[in-house]
């Protein structure tokens, strides 16, 4: 095999590997996202993880660290990854997250984040 050959086989091989990767998130998933972590931020709810309860400000904090790792790591493109990676359940336990609100019943957070990402997006 010709030297040309094995290294168009090599630059074939790194752009399908490349193609897998993800792109960043766009500027209206990173403005929905920030809106998210922001509707909780900005709320009297309490934020459940790994059995302890958690005010809104810890619950944005660790919300935003989770984000951030995703990013740096190339793993959330959309408001719903976000959702689905850093604000459903513990990465450390697998256990799901929850949110209690003032005069609402306790849900998951999965469910509370989409619910807010719905009404971001009016429908």
């Amino acid at each position: 095999m010709t030297h040309r050959r094995v290294m168009t086989m090599l630059l074939v091989a790194l752009l399908a590997a490349a193609g897998g990767a993800s792109a960043a998130p766009s500027d209206t998933a990173r403005r929905e996202i920030a809106a998210l972590i922001g509707a909780l931020d900005g709320s009297s709810c309490r934020f459940q993880r790994n059995g302890s309860w958690h005010d809104a400000a810890e619950a944005r904090a660790h919300l935003q660290r989770k984000y951030d790792y995703l990013l740096r790591k190339d793993k959330v493109d959309t408001a719903e990854q976000f959702i689905e990676r850093a604000a459903s359940q513990s990465s450390m336990s697998g256990k799901p997250y929850r949110i209690a609100c003032p005069g609402q019943p306790e849900q998951t957070a999965a469910a509370w984040f989409g619910a807010r990402l719905k009404a971001l997006r009016g429908r």
